[in-house]
């Protein structure tokens, strides 16, 4: 069980406290003789996007507020890239390693390694099966329902749905998509559940006409959505998974003059999502929490770097609850989300 990982990993860490070498602190160069440097901890995401920036922030105040070394790392080279930083990691020695994995189910090999070294959590995307500590994030399956809640209110009477994200590789993308189409399709929940992207899903007066993948390319995704556009003139409604997502559906809709058309239903809090939101293009968008995904995960690799409790409960899974923003909304989260990420307040109608 995950108590019993933490209280090894405790044991681990304060045998370890103090030594130059592997994973522990060293004296730092100033101070008191004998004094500890802070650990050393990094936040390493799935990609590069502003939802990471936001993440950053939180890590970084983290950094701050609890005396540790923080640095985040945003892979640009997919799965390959991931896996090279996060044995570089281990190679250095850091005192504890926060992953979003991007193929979790090809990667147990590489997290576990990892864990054999250092402490482990994973944010965002879990794991499951890993020797990783904790997970920090939202339940991304329940994301999801959220996400088709949002649809079905927009969409009462039924429609044709086209859903666009990154990766399926990812467990939330995975989670969220299945949630959303359960969701929709008023399923009984089953996160186990999965229903193969490539042929039409049907029930409930909607049908899940596809799920168009892009591996993180803008280009790729622009596209898709150019694709379902003059495929499925009549598609009703466009679901993006990944922050990036209803920024460029909107991009294609502008072109192709159909905004206020199609019902868009967004994931995350992206600043063109939000402002389509205000300008009654968007209907609303589920939002994680990315600032306290960094900050909580700094916040308990710094407490098991010095034998702490890091409050991670049993089950493993530190939640950071899921919100579903809608017009009402939009003005405060986004004045509280800039604030927390240093930029000035938008301006309120």
């Amino acid at each position: 069980m995950i108590h019993g990982r933490l209280v090894g990993s405790f044991i681990a860490v304060a045998m370890l406290v103090g030594c130059s070498e592997g994973g522990g602190s060293s004296a730092t160069s100033s101070g008191d003789a004998g004094a500890e440097a802070p650990p050393r901890v990094a936040y390493v995401t799935n990609g590069v996007a502003d939802f990471w920036k936001i993440a950053e922030a939180g890590a970084t105040a983290a950094g701050d507020e609890f005396d540790v070394q923080v640095e985040v790392l945003m892979p640009t080279g997919g799965v390959t890239d991931q896996k090279r930083m996060l044995e570089d990691l281990v190679t250095r020695g850091v005192d504890g390693i926060a992953v979003s994995p991007i193929d979790a189910a090809n990667q147990i090999d590489v997290i576990d390694a990892a864990a054999d070294r250092t402490s482990v959590i994973t944010h965002d995307s879990d794991a499951p099966g890993s020797k990783r500590l904790a997970y920090v994030g939202m339940d991304n399956y329940d994301a999801g329902r959220m996400a088709g809640r949002l649809l079905r209110e927009a969409l009462p009477d039924g429609g044709e749905v086209f859903v666009f994200v990154g990766r399926l590789e990812q467990d939330n993308a995975r989670l969220r998509r299945q949630g959303l189409i359960d969701e929709v399709l008023g399923r009984e929940p089953d996160s186990g559940r999965y229903d193969e992207p490539g042929s039409p899903v049907e029930g409930n007066g909607y049908t899940i006409l596809g799920t168009l993948t892009d591996q993180f390319d803008r280009a790729k995704a622009k596209a898709n959505v150019e694709d379902v556009l003059s495929r499925h003139p009549e598609v009703d409604c466009m679901v993006g998974l990944f922050a990036y997502n209803p920024p460029l559906i909107l991009e294609a809709l502008e072109g192709a003059d159909r905004l206020g058309e199609v019902v868009v239903v967004g994931f995350d809090e992206d600043d063109e999502t939000l402002q389509g939101i205000k300008d009654g293009n968007v209907v609303g968008t589920v939002v994680q929490n990315p600032y306290e995904y960094g900050r909580m995960s700094v916040e308990i690799l710094a407490k098991l770097a010095r034998g702490e409790d890091a409050g991670v409960p049993e089950s493993g899974m530190v939640a950071i609850p899921a919100r579903t923003i809608r017009a009402a909304d939009v003005d405060a989260f986004w004045n509280d989300l800039r604030v927390k990420t240093g930029k000035a307040p938008v301006a309120s109608e």
